[in-house]
């Protein structure tokens, strides 16, 4: 299901962990991005799906340009999104994040947060 939304192969994927390495967004995630990968190549995806990392990347496309082989992890984490979505699985509105918060909150993170509401 994943590769068949993303269209990506993610048995190319060897687990060299540069994806990982160059996230920004790494320190608040449960599992890291090449974990993410290994498990779906695993058939584990219900453990991906009730993990927090799908809704913490930010989509901004650093492991897509360290991938030495070119999978493109940006659009694996959207599929992994829409399949959640696709359950009417209830998460965090945008509306309820503090406006204290807002303020100290990157632009990219904000713009990714809407992004995956509007599918």
């Amino acid at each position: 299901k994943v590769e068949e939304l993303s269209e990506e192969n993610i048995y190319t994927c060897y687990q060299c962990g540069k994806c990982s390495a160059g996230c920004p967004s790494i320190s608040e995630m449960d599992i890291s991005p090449c974990e993410i990968i290994r498990l779906v190549q695993l058939g584990q995806e219900k453990e991906v799906l009730d993990s927090k990392t799908i809704w913490i990347c930010a989509s901004c496309f650093t492991c897509v340009t360290r991938c030495p082989k070119g999978v493109d992890l940006a659009k694996v984490m959207e599929a992994l999104r829409q399949i959640t979505l696709r359950k009417n699985v209830d998460y965090v509105s945008p509306l309820s994040i503090p406006k204290e918060v807002l303020s100290q909150v990157p632009q990219i993170a904000l713009v990714s947060c809407l992004r995956k509401f509007s599918a």
